[in-house]
């Protein structure tokens, strides 16, 4: 980091408010820049307009923005979940993501209190968060503000552009061919 931007952050007033119609935009772009192919590719996938309004439109009172100097630099998009027949609830915490040029600020961690904050006062019982295996940054993260017990979850794709005929698999499987296992 810069000595600038090490004094931009220091001088920083950094407001925590919710999410307003006219920030959705910002937020999107903000997606954009950090849920790359390249850095996060599962999430990449589903960053989209529609993702952004839909979430906001569902729960808006779970859609965060950390602003400064009329700039947003941060957002937390979350929406809660009732089970029929289960006396718990719970928070669930879609999407969080700071600026980079802002991260390491404790936004991030300012952004996820209130979000969990405004879930707890609904009744929420437990928070739930993804992310991808090998993002030890946000892992840290979400350990140090106290989640645990980890489950691996794999996520599988299939390019249609790639695929092999239907009677190629069947050739394949009919020889003993089997899915790879780890």
């Amino acid at each position: 980091m810069s000595e600038d931007q090490d004094k931009r952050k220091k001088r920083l007033n950094v407001e925590i408010r919710e999410m307003e119609i006219d920030d959705l935009p910002a937020i999107f772009h903000l997606g954009e820049r950090l849920f790359t192919s390249k850095k996060a590719p599962s999430l990449y996938r589903t960053w989209d307009v529609y993702e952004v309004t839909g979430i906001f439109q569902e729960d808006p009172e779970f859609c965060l923005v950390a602003e400064a100097n009329g700039k947003i630099i941060g957002f937390a998009m979350g929406t809660t979940i009732t089970k029929a027949r289960s006396a718990w609830k719970y928070g669930h915490l879609i999407w969080l993501g700071v600026d980079p040029d802002y991260q390491r600020s404790r936004i991030a961690t300012r952004l996820f209190n209130r979000f969990r904050d405004k879930t707890e006062r609904t009744g929420v019982r437990i928070l739930l968060v993804d992310t991808e295996g090998h993002n030890e940054s946000t892992l840290r993260f979400f350990r140090a503000m106290g989640f645990g017990n980890p489950e691996e979850h794999v996520y599988l794709t299939l390019n249609l552009d790639q695929r092999q005929s239907p009677q190629r698999v069947l050739r394949h499987r009919s020889h003993g061919g089997r899915a790879h296992e780890k």
